[in-house]
C-alpha cells in the first residue's frame, strides 16, 4: 500500500484477547455472591445485545444476565450484583496477542506510523497495553473512553490523525466491530480493514456495512500490506 502512511488498530478483539478462562470467571462470580450458577457462559454471550458499552460494562452484562436468569426462573438473583463480580473477575484475567497480531504490527510499522484507538478508558486499558508492551510498539495510543466522544464518533480518529500528522485518506484502520470500528473509521474518512468474527463472539457478516478490506485473521493484514506495498 504505497498510499498509506499510517495504520491504526483497535485493541480488544483485534490485537489481543483474554488469556485466561472467561468461563471460570463466570462461575466464580456466582461463588462470590453465594448463589448457585444457572445456565452456561455461552448463554450469556448469546443474550448480550450488541457491542459492549465501555462506559457501562456492568449494565451491559447485567442486562444479559437478567435475560438468562429469567429463562431459568431465578428471581433470587440480582443481575447487577452478579455482573459487578463478573466484570471484576474478567479484569483479573491477563491478555495475550491474537494470532498474527505481532506480525501485523511489525509489517505495519515498516515505513508507516502506527497507533491504537480503544474505546476503553486509560485506567482500564493501560494495564493491557503495558503487559503486551504495545506502548513500545506503536507511536500513539488514544483512550477514547476518556474523551467526550467515543467510536463510532469521528473524534477519536481525528485526534489520532492529528497526533500522527497524517490525513484521513492516507490512513488505514483495523478493527473487529462493524458498529464501532468500521462505522467510526468511515465517518472520519479512513479506509477500514475489518477483522471478521466466527459468529460465536463477533460479527461474521458485514451486512449493510462496507469495509474496504475483510480479514479472516490478523495475519491477513500483513499479507495485504506487503502485497500492495
Amino acid at each position: 500500500m504505497n498510499d498509506i502512511d499510517a495504520v491504526l488498530f483497535d485493541l480488544d478483539g483485534t490485537l489481543c484477547r483474554h488469556a485466561g478462562d472467561a468461563n471460570a470467571a463466570y462461575r466464580r462470580a456466582f461463588d462470590r455472591i453465594g448463589a448457585e450458577p444457572f445456565g452456561e457462559p455461552d448463554a450469556l454471550w448469546a443474550a448480550l445485545d450488541g457491542p459492549p458499552d465501555p462506559n457501562d460494562r456492568v449494565g451491559y452484562l447485567g442486562a444479559g444476565l437478567a435475560r438468562v436468569a429469567a429463562q431459568h426462573g431465578r428471581v433470587d438473583i440480582d443481575p447487577i450484583e452478579l455482573a459487578t463480580e463478573l466484570v471484576d473477575g474478567i479484569d483479573e484475567i491477563g491478555v495475550e496477542f491474537l494470532p498474527g497480531a505481532t506480525t501485523a504490527l511489525d509489517v505495519a510499522a515498516v515505513r508507516r506510523k502506527t497507533g491504537i484507538i480503544t474505546n476503553g478508558p486509560r485506567d482500564r486499558q493501560e494495564r493491557k497495553v503495558r503487559s503486551l508492551e504495545l506502548d513500545k510498539r506503536v507511536d500513539i495510543i488514544i483512550y477514547a473512553g476518556d474523551l467526550d466522544r467515543r467510536k463510532p464518533h469521528a473524534a477519536p480518529f481525528r485526534e489520532a490523525l492529528t497526533a500522527l500528522g497524517v490525513p484521513a485518506e492516507r490512513a488505514l484502520y483495523v478493527g473487529n466491530s462493524l458498529a464501532y470500528d468500521v462505522a467510526g473509521a468511515h465517518n472520519a474518512g479512513l479506509r477500514v480493514a475489518w477483522l471478521r468474527g466466527d459468529g460465536s463472539g463477533g460479527d461474521s457478516d458485514s451486512g449493510a456495512y462496507r469495509p474496504d478490506y475483510v480479514l479472516a485473521e490478523m495475519s491477513d493484514l500483513a499479507e495485504l500490506l506487503e502485497d500492495e506495498r
